[in-house]
């Protein structure tokens, strides 16, 4: 038998669960009633949309609503990139590297802000010191991104030559790389056959890995490509250089 204030426990949590229940009701039936009006209010005739030329004309006109969602997100990834950009050109980096991943939030499919990226982070990476009480692991964590950042843009436009010079230039001075280098530097002058720092770049890589026959002949073909004074010196330099590291 149960007792009595087992009872009028039992009663109130009855009452209880009924209330959560009947508010529950309540709520959905809210919920229906505000997305039939959503769909009323895109209803050129009002209303519910009951026939078919009712349904397309309410489907037409959210398609407008999400076409220009989708211009309006195009667009503020395109001020991003501009802001960063201007960033970039003002020196401010860490600043830059934000808004070019604003831009790549909103517009992914661009390997031109993942070569900005990239190159902006590599910048803070040359520049940026291991002060004691630091952040001992900034400086390669952010060559880490501009490496992801390059390589990003790689795999998106193979064709894509600054990306590449950019690896180059990172693996051969800064990381003690200059083995991953060189296929990079020799894509990239593929792509822009007379583009002499690549040269350059890619003769150093060649030496650090003893390769000198190779590098000599980058520099020829520096003199080749060149007319610039100061540009045929230093080539010159270089082949001077090897041959008396090579000769004596």
């Amino acid at each position: 038998m149960i007792k009595k204030d087992t009872f009028i426990a039992l009663a109130a949590i009855g009452i209880v669960i009924g209330a959560l229940v009947l508010f529950f009701n309540l709520q959905v039936q809210r919920d229906r009633r505000g997305f039939a009006r959503s769909i009323a209010e895109l209803t050129p005739r009002g209303g519910i949309p009951r026939t078919i030329d009712d349904l397309v004309s309410a489907i037409a006109l959210y398609e407008a609503q999400i076409e220009r969602h989708v211009r309006d997100a195009v667009q503020t990834g395109t001020f991003w990139k501009i802001l960063g950009i201007r960033l970039a050109g003002q020196g401010m980096h860490r600043d830059a590297i934000y808004a070019f991943e604003r831009a790549i939030h909103f517009n992914s499919g661009y390997p031109t802000l993942f070569f900005l990226t990239g190159e902006s982070a590599a910048i803070v990476a040359v520049s940026t010191l291991d002060f004691p009480g630091g952040p001992v692991s900034e400086r390669d964590g952010y060559f880490r991104l501009a490496e992801s950042a390059f390589l990003r843009a790689i795999e998106m436009d193979p064709t894509y030559g600054r990306p590449r010079y950019g690896l180059g230039v990172m693996y051969t001075f800064n990381l003690d790389r200059p083995q991953d280098a060189i296929p990079h530097l020799e894509r990239f002058l593929q792509i822009s056959p007379r583009d002499v720092m690549g040269m350059f770049v890619l003769a150093r890589a060649f030496i650090m890995t003893e390769q000198f026959a190779n590098a000599i002949e980058l520099y020829e073909r520096i003199l080749v490509v060149s007319t610039e004074p100061s540009i045929r010196a230093e080539a010159e330099a270089h082949m001077e250089l090897i041959r008396g590291f090579l000769y004596g």
